[in-house]
């Protein structure tokens, strides 16, 4: 089963709850693992298993590196506020270089996170019809 890594900052929780919400029924279908925050707002919202790192801040960037470093991840969607600084930027832009390294797809905003999606769901609908 692929894994899909979510990351919000805090400006964009809400966005993030939105995506999920008009994504639900496919990401289901998935193993989620996401910071611990986004993570928590993401199962207590929509009763999707998910598993949990640590915060962003904390570690939670870095052990979801560690992840897509060693191909447990397949794809991460990072909403990310690029406006605001960050008290861990060294620890983002370490992940996402390491999605580049590993060839990981990455979307940072809501726009390519549904376009990922969207490929994600025209590829099961293909499986769908080869089996």
């Amino acid at each position: 089963m692929n894994t899909i890594a979510l990351i919000a900052h805090d400006k964009k929780k809400n966005e993030m709850l939105e995506f999920v919400g008009h994504h639900k029924d496919l990401l289901e279908n998935f193993h989620l693992v996401a910071t611990k925050t986004t993570g928590t707002l993401i199962r207590d919202t929509f009763g999707l298993d998910i598993e949990t790192m640590m915060s962003g801040p904390l570690g939670g960037d870095q052990q979801i590196g560690a992840l897509v470093a060693t191909e447990q991840v397949q794809f991460v969607i990072f909403l990310r506020d690029p406006l605001t600084s960050q008290p861990h930027e060294p620890d983002i832009n370490a992940l996402l270089r390491l999605c580049d390294v590993h060839n990981i797809p990455l979307a940072t905003n809501r726009k390519s996170a549904h376009i990922l999606l969207s490929y994600l769901a025209e590829k099961g609908r293909e499986s769908d019809a080869e089996a």
